[in-house]
Parts: C-alpha cells; sequence; structure tokens
C-alpha cells in the first residue's frame, strides 16, 4: 500500500536528462497523489515569485530542490526524494547560507572519481590549480609552484581590491580580519566578510549538486571545505567584491541607520539570483574535471 501510495514502484530519470535545480520557500513540501505538491499560503510575500496556490512539483525532472526559509517538508516527501536521487538542501534567502549538506546523489560518481583521481596525481592537482587561477586571472601564470602561485594571487587581489575600491566609491585600507572582533573591522572588511560567507554557501550547494568531494580541494588543502573555497574565490573578483564594496557604500550612505550583515547578505542573495551564479559554478565544476591529463603548457 505505501509503495503505491508514495509512486515508489516508478522508474528514476538519469540526472543527464533532468532540468537541474528548484528553488521553494515559505510553503509546506508534502507527499500528494505519488508525487510532490508545494503549497503556498494565502499571505503574498514581497520579492517571492511564488504566488499563493497549490504547484505539483516534478521531482524526478529535477536533481536538487533547495528550500528556503519559513518551508516545511513531510517524512513522505523526504521518501519520495529518496527513492528518486532527488537531493534536499536547506538554504537560506536566495542561497546565501547553507545549513544542510545532503548525501551524495545515488548514480552519479563520475565527478568524484575523477576529482579524486585528479588530487591523487601531483602533477594534475597542479595542473588544476593552474587552470582555476587561469579562469581568474585570464592568464596562465608562468610558475609551477603551488606556494608561489598562491603569493602571485594575493599581490594581484591587492591591486583588484584596490580599483573596487574606486569603482565603488568607498576608503579602503586593505584586507583586515580579526576572527576574535569581526565587528572591529571597518565598514568594507565587514562587508567582506559577509559576502564571502554567502558565496562560500553557493559554493556548497553547487559541490553537493554535483556530488563532488568538499574536503578535495585544489588551491586549498586544509580545511574541510577545501574544495568549496576552492570554487568560492572564482567568484570573487565578479561577485564577492563588488557586492561586499556596493553594500559597503550603501550603509556608510545610511550614516549607520542600517545593519552590514543584512544588507550584505540581501544584496548578495539578489546579485547570486540574477547572474545565475550557483548554475555556473555547477558548470564550472562540470569544466574543470573535462579533461584530467595534463595538457601542453599554455592549453589551460
Amino acid at each position: 500500500m505505501l509503495k503505491g501510495r508514495l509512486g515508489l514502484e516508478t522508474a528514476r530519470i538519469p540526472h543527464a536528462d533532468r532540468a537541474g535545480l528548484l528553488w521553494l520557500a515559505r510553503g509546506s513540501l508534502t507527499a500528494r497523489d505519488g508525487t510532490l505538491s508545494f503549497e503556498r499560503g494565502p499571505e503574498p510575500t514581497e520579492n517571492d515569485p511564488l504566488d499563493p496556490g497549490r504547484y505539483g512539483i516534478p521531482l524526478q525532472g529535477v536533481s536538487m530542490i533547495l528550500l528556503g526559509p519559513g518551508s516545511t517538508v513531510s517524512h513522505d516527501a523526504l521518501r519520495l526524494l529518496a527513492r528518486h536521487g532527488t537531493a534536499l538542501a536547506a538554504v537560506g534567502e536566495n542561497g546565501v547560507r547553507c545549513y544542510t549538506a545532503p548525501p551524495l546523489i545515488a548514480n552519479r560518481s563520475g565527478l568524484a572519481r575523477r576529482q579524486a583521481r585528479a588530487w591523487a596525481d601531483p602533477s594534475t592537482r597542479l595542473y588544476l590549480a593552474r587552470r582555476m587561477y587561469a579562469w581568474r586571472m585570464g592568464e596562465v601564470l608562468p610558475n609551477e609552484n603551488i606556494a608561489v602561485l598562491r603569493g602571485m594571487e594575493g599581490a594581484r587581489m591587492k591591486e583588484t581590491y584596490r580599483l573596487a575600491a574606486i569603482q565603488a566609491g568607498i576608503d579602503w585600507r586593505g584586507r583586515r580580519y580579526d576572527r576574535a572582533r569581526p565587528g572591529a573591522a571597518d565598514l568594507p572588511n565587514q562587508a567582506l566578510n559577509h559576502a564571502v560567507s554567502a558565496v562560500e554557501a553557493a559554493a556548497a550547494i553547487a559541490v553537493s549538486a554535483t556530488a563532488t568531494l568538499p574536503q578535495l580541494g585544489f588551491i586549498h588543502e586544509d580545511p574541510g571545505q577545501s574544495f568549496v573555497l576552492d570554487i568560492t574565490d572564482l567568484f570573487r573578483d565578479t561577485i564577492t567584491i563588488p557586492v561586499a564594496f556596493r553594500s559597503a557604500r550603501r550603509v556608510a550612505e545610511s550614516a549607520g541607520r542600517q545593519n552590514i550583515e543584512r544588507v550584505t547578505r540581501r544584496e548578495c542573495g539578489r546579485t547570486l539570483q540574477r547572474e545565475r551564479t550557483i548554475p555556473k559554478m555547477i558548470g564550472r565544476i562540470k569544466a574543470l574535471f573535462e579533461d584530467v591529463k595534463a595538457p601542453s603548457p599554455g592549453s589551460l
């Protein structure tokens, strides 16, 4: 009875034939008539694309559901999702937080295996690190020592910060962060801290969606989320810094009437949604492992 009622006898659709991500918020995700149903209450919500009502969810047509604030999920719905290999993550507004990391999606180990092979080979690991630096810098950095590459990247970031601050019209005195006193930093540095956290959450969603291994990074090595940090850094110049500096200017112009964390996370959420950043992150992860054989120099 339960098997038929929940639709668990149906066949799974390969993830290659699915649409990708589905965002839901402020409603109830339940099992209804053998499939998923998402019900929004009668109260309208600002900036929410879904009108009040009941929506049928094609659970086999998506790879991952991102469940936003104000939502609940039933036990039967979780069973359906698990049966059909559809992942579920609880996320913040517009993906600026990732509260859960779902188990790896069944039958999708290809990228993880490529990642593990590449990481285990020192030459290939360095090659992929240089590829990510090349994506960010627009050129292949000449040195093949990871410590030197990090130093070169750090020097370039100082100039990137300086130019972005000029463009945003804010006073920039350098990157400073005291973990023991995060609130003691100036507005631009506080905004950067919050923007980094938000983009890191988006990267965690992308890593979860691709079933890659967060521990196996190519530029970052020690943190448990090393690969998440690698992907986060790919969007530092285009998303993190511009969002942070825009937010810092806005709060400064409000003469302290606005909260820097709230403003930064909201601005980051809008930017992530507008720029379709998470799908771009997923695309970058797939592209990173398309060729894991170290090719000739200059073809990164």
